[in-house]
């Protein structure tokens, strides 16, 4: 059962809990916000291309992926500037993303242009990765829609949602943030996952979008846990609050997928809380 703790939002993603506030980007109103547990907003910044992943570099500035011009920014004190160009490896837009502890962002990118086409069948997508000096290279190729991103404990394995193939991928991780020995991590059957995120365990909370649900999978695809979001699409979710213990989910109720050309969605942030904390 879920406890809705913000609602009237355009289409909340890129979920992130920092210090004492949940941190999320509204695709239609083109706002990063805050809010803390109580429900209470706070306005960060306004990205014009519409924000998508969020993360924070080592010295905690802000990081937004910036979807229809395809950057990376930084977000200011009331301005934003670029940290990398992400055009010359994403053909379509770009989407979620993760930053780890070095400021290595991967940055997942779409297969279509929005909203939701049909992609070919065979349409892949790479996962980018852009260093904390703005290079940006290819971290893994071949996806099919590179979407939500999460570390395991211990830094070691990034595992990746692929929407369109309905599975979440598993890699090495590098010293040097670099990716290596793809796998499978969890064959998701109908969901076609959209954010995800990690517990201690090394369990994955997934949004499983047009399914209507939330799942906990483990390695190998084993579901622990099913959260049914009747009628509303599950989106992206964070483990965060006082003690790690809480799940935040961004769910969306859209009428028809092209209704969100027209800026029809209707969002929300609901929580529950787990047994199991964050990482």
């Amino acid at each position: 059962m879920l406890t809705t703790l913000v609602d009237g939002l355009g289409f909340a993603e890129g979920l992130r809990w920092r210090g004492d506030r949940l941190w999320f980007s509204d695709f239609l109103t083109r706002k990063v916000q805050t809010t803390d547990p109580g429900g209470n907003l706070e306005w960060v910044g306004f990205v014009p291309g519409q924000p998508s992943g969020l993360g924070f570099a080592p010295d905690g500035t802000p990081l937004v992926v910036s979807m229809l011009d395809r950057r990376l920014l930084a977000v200011g004190h009331e301005q934003l500037s670029v940290v990398a160009d992400l055009r010359s490896l994403a053909d379509f837009p770009c989407n979620d993303m993760l930053v780890d502890g070095h400021g290595n962002a991967y940055i997942g990118t779409f297969t279509h242009e929005l909203w939701y086409e049909a992609a070919a069948p065979a349409a892949a997508s790479p996962l980018l990765l852009v260093r904390p000096d703005g290079q940006v290279s290819v971290a893994a190729d071949d996806l099919a829609m590179a979407n939500g991103i999460a570390l395991l404990p211990g830094g070691r394995t990034l595992v990746v949602a692929e929407t369109a193939a309905r599975r979440l991928t598993a890699f090495d991780v590098a010293g040097d943030g670099s990716l290596s020995g793809r796998r499978l991590f969890a064959d998701l059957g109908e969901y076609h996952p959209d954010g995800i995120c990690a517990d201690a365990n090394g369990d994955i909370w997934v949004g499983g979008l047009y399914g209507e649900a939330f799942l906990h999978v483990r390695d190998g695809g084993a579901v622990l846990c099913t959260i049914p979001t009747p009628g509303r699409w599950a989106v992206a979710c964070a483990l965060g609050g006082s003690d790690g213990r809480r799940l935040f989910c961004a769910t969306a109720t859209v009428d028809k997928a092209n209704d969100m050309r027209m800026g029809r969605s209707r969002s929300a942030i609901e929580f529950t809380d787990v047994e199991t904390p964050s990482v």
